[in-house]
């Protein structure tokens, strides 16, 4: 597996997990919303920002007939597809501002397309990586169309099949690009935690041997740190600046103080987790002064025999390990030993 580069960022083994803070809706149709909503997520360690980037006639179509009703069990049925992408969508007129600000607060940033028009917008603003969403996996022609710019592509399989994830990774081998990054992701909104099948980043990791991660959209911030836990490389999370807002995505995005919760567990988790090693760190050979060692507990006279009332194997460790318990009780002591001695094999007879 080849690790990917966005904006310099190493990205994959060995590498920070990279966080990613969503947008998403959450600027409730208010460009300040949106800029403060940058800078909290880079006070709230944030690694990078994204967008989306569509216009819901280019998503969709205006209609109102069965087919474009949301129905699936989510939080937004009874609304059309047309009305729930008005009210979510970013203006593009925005974006500008919306890049200024992330790189003046330090942060990377990308976005999701959903059409050729909003690649070619994205392209105008040399966006240095593209998302695709789980609900365009399986649109080949836009992933390809993607992939063809040359730039590295995160790719969410909220749902997709096994198979389907694989011929979004040919697609973009296709065209020549293999920066290509798989997110784990449940697209049920929010999601129960019997849909996430953390198992499957590392299965998808070792199969196509990839860059990996998680898009998640529980409610908290267990299942991000469980992630980390088990090599993600990406966690992708929406963003609020509180969730008294409302909106689209609300339900399950966290709050600045909650989003900080989470980097700060993923960044302790990933110290934990640190490497294979039986190396004893000098912390450890301090505290190790307080194991069980050999100690005369009675005082001895010279050449007075080690008996098992006169040598106990007690804390602390300043004495001969207790596996040489059973040679010394065949021995005698060299000199006169005090009780509280550590026993050694100075003062031990031949």
């Amino acid at each position: 597996m080849h690790n990917i580069t966005i904006s310099g960022r190493s990205v994959g083994a060995g590498d920070p997990v990279f966080i990613v803070a969503e947008l998403s809706a959450n600027h409730r149709q208010d460009l300040g919303i949106a800029l403060k909503t940058i800078e909290a997520m880079k006070d709230s360690g944030a690694d990078a920002v994204k967008f989306q980037t569509y216009k819901s006639d280019t998503i969709t179509i205006d209609c109102h007939n069965d087919y474009f009703k949301i129905k699936q069990g989510t939080i937004w049925d009874g609304k059309t597809l047309h009305e729930l992408y008005s009210e979510a969508c970013t203006p593009w007129e925005w974006f500008p501002a919306l890049v200024e600000k992330a790189l003046d607060a330090g942060l990377i940033w990308f976005s999701s397309p959903f059409d050729k028009t909003s690649v070619d917008f994205l392209e105008n603003l040399n966006v240095p990586a593209y998302k695709i969403a789980s609900f365009e996996i399986t649109d080949l022609p836009l992933i390809e169309y993607v992939a063809s710019k040359g730039k590295p592509i995160i790719i969410s399989t909220g749902v997709a099949t096994f198979d389907e994830i694989v011929e979004a990774l040919q697609a973009c081998k296709s065209v020549g690009n293999d920066k290509v990054a798989f997110l784990k992701c449940s697209s049920v909104y929010p999601t129960p935690y019997s849909e996430i099948n953390l198992k499957t980043i590392q299965h998808i990791r070792e199969t196509l041997n990839t860059v990996t991660g998680l898009s998640d959209h529980t409610p908290g911030i267990s299942v991000p740190i469980a992630a980390a836990a088990l090599g993600a490389h990406i966690i992708e999370k929406h963003f609020i600046l509180d969730r008294a807002l409302g909106g689209p995505d609300s339900a399950f995005s966290l709050e600045p103080a909650v989003f900080r919760r989470m980097v700060n567990s993923i960044r302790e988790t990933e110290a934990a987790i640190g490497k294979v090693t039986y190396d004893l760190s000098s912390a450890v050979k301090k505290s190790r002064e307080h194991a069980r060692s050999l100690f005369v507990v009675e005082d001895i006279p010279a050449h007075g025999a080690f008996t098992s009332e006169n040598i106990k194997s007690i804390r602390p460790a300043y004495g001969l390990a207790p596996k040489h318990l059973a040679e010394i009780l065949t021995k005698r002591a060299k000199v006169d030993i005090k009780k509280g001695t550590p026993l050694c094999w100075d003062i031990v007879e031949d």
